[in-house]
């Protein structure tokens, strides 16, 4: 008997984002108020960081309600329902549960149900990795509209005694409904990571340990000064990789968004990339924290929600953090 040939789906030539949601923990935490535990001040953390507040969920709100309330509002952004959703992607690393994945439930409560749905576990870097896959699945036929999330409710993971990013740390969820497009909308996706310096950001430690040695709960750490290094050099390469795939230069870019870590990396990769002063820059880590990956769609909501870029432009993001995991696209802002 002969082998058959088999038929393999195809898809739209171009995939672009259609819509686009945001929300951010209920509390507004200060800096007087994370200052006392690490014996720091209001203007040490700004000088540092930009931050000047940091938004975070209340007790009884966890990550899947945030990744839900972000869905619903990108979802009624793209003109579509629940039922048109045919893959959820949430992107997150605070998410308790092993199995089953987040996503099931927020496709499940946002009426996405039978979507398919998984988790990435790619940190800071996750949304843009979310991106990046959404962009392949509709391409390749597999999906129509695909939903992808970046939530994190990173205060469950906050030592307020560490001064190496505890005092960072903020809650929310963005999310976007990516779909076909008659034009290219999302760029080629420029991605990798570094497991040799995977312990400059990490949990204190396993969950396995803190079970069977009743250690206290685990949170996280890192090495600041080399995060700050790495970040903020060679980062800037991986962006300007992203822009050449892309087939644009950094004159074309309406806005730039890379992942709210620290305002004094965002102003260095500005200086790497030579970003001209047209360029409209993300600063939302300033009122918000770093969410991890909730941080870019929740700067690109802001920026959008504010008139502070125009719909349709032209943006660079790039997410980078524990991993050390990094992807970055030139996109079309819905």
């Amino acid at each position: 008997m002969s082998r058959p040939t088999l038929t393999q789906a195809t898809g739209p030539a171009h995939s672009r984002i259609l819509g686009i949601g945001g929300v951010r923990g209920e509390l507004t935490v200060t800096n007087d108020d994370v200052a006392g535990p690490i014996d720091s001040s209001d203007e040490w953390i700004r000088q540092r960081t930009g931050i000047v507040t940091r938004r975070r969920a209340a007790a009884g709100t966890d990550v899947i309600d945030l990744a839900v309330e972000a869905s619903v509002a990108a979802i009624a952004d793209a003109g579509l329902t629940g039922a048109d959703i045919d893959a959820v992607l949430l992107a997150t690393t605070t998410y308790f549960h092993q199995t089953p994945a987040g996503a099931c439930l927020v496709a499940d409560r946002v009426g996405a149900t039978p979507a398919a749905a998984y988790d990435i576990s790619a940190a800071c870097a996750g949304y843009a990795y979310g991106i990046a896959q959404a962009d392949a699945l509709v391409r390749s036929g597999a999906a129509r509209n695909v939903l992808v999330v970046g939530a994190e409710k990173m205060s469950d993971f906050v030592d307020p005694t560490d001064r190496s990013i505890s005092f960072l740390l903020g809650d929310g969820a963005g999310a976007v409904v990516v779909g076909p497009s008659e034009t290219p909308g999302i760029g080629p996706t420029v991605w990798g990571s570094d497991g040799g310096q995977a312990h400059l950001i990490t949990q204190t430690h396993s969950w396995k340990e803190a079970f069977e040695q009743q250690t206290p709960w685990p949170t996280l750490r890192q090495e600041g000064a080399s995060v700050f290094k790495w970040a903020s050099f060679q980062m800037a390469g991986v962006a300007e990789r992203a822009m050449a795939a892309a087939g644009v230069t950094p004159d074309q870019v309406e806005a730039f968004i890379p992942h709210q870590a620290n305002m004094r990396i965002i102003d260095q990769m500005i200086k790497q990339l030579k970003l001209p002063d047209t360029v409209v820059v993300a600063r939302d880590i300033a009122e918000t924290g770093n969410t991890s990956s909730a941080s870019i769609p929740l700067a690109a909501e802001r920026l959008l929600r504010e008139g502070l870029v125009p719909h349709g432009a032209v943006a660079l993001q790039i997410g980078f953090g524990a991993g050390l995991a990094y992807a970055a696209q030139v996109v079309v802002l819905p």
